[in-house]
């Protein structure tokens, strides 16, 4: 995996700069367009689900240089994710409003460039997870 490293990281610097909510419309995004999966975020309130992913995404982008950490905690991660019921096909739809809500936030400043490094990584974070959640399943 090659990934600019440099630029997602200054991006999601700036994106949460702009926004420190960002998670919290990043939600808004997921459930407006798949309104089917606001139940499995029922556990924790709102606020409380955008902060975990909050920390988990800076922790990702934290960490985006060190393969062995991220295929770690990101199979854990896919693998505790079966069991609040998340499916393959829900991967793609965070990715989606993952996407958008950077672009969003990001402004004048969102790129095609920053678009396709955004959209690799979160491709890699994805898979990741998926391996840990077929794991699981198996």
């Amino acid at each position: 995996m090659s990934l600019n490293v440099d630029l997602l990281q200054s991006s999601f610097d700036l994106v949460m700069e702009r926004e420190p909510e960002l998670t919290i419309r990043f939600y808004e995004h997921l459930f407006a367009r798949h309104h089917e999966v606001e139940p499995l975020f029922s556990r924790n309130s709102r606020a409380q689900q955008a902060l975990m992913l909050a920390r988990a995404l800076g922790a990702v982008v934290e960490h985006l240089e060190d393969a062995s950490w991220l295929e770690q905690t990101l199979s854990v991660m896919g693998a505790r994710h079966v069991g609040y019921g998340v499916t393959e096909a829900m991967y793609d739809w965070v990715g989606e409003a993952l996407l958008e809500t950077l672009a969003e936030v990001a402004g004048d400043a969102w790129s095609d460039e920053l678009a396709a490094a955004w959209s690799e990584a979160y491709g890699a974070i994805a898979g990741l997870m998926k391996a840990g959640a077929q794991q699981a399943a198996a």
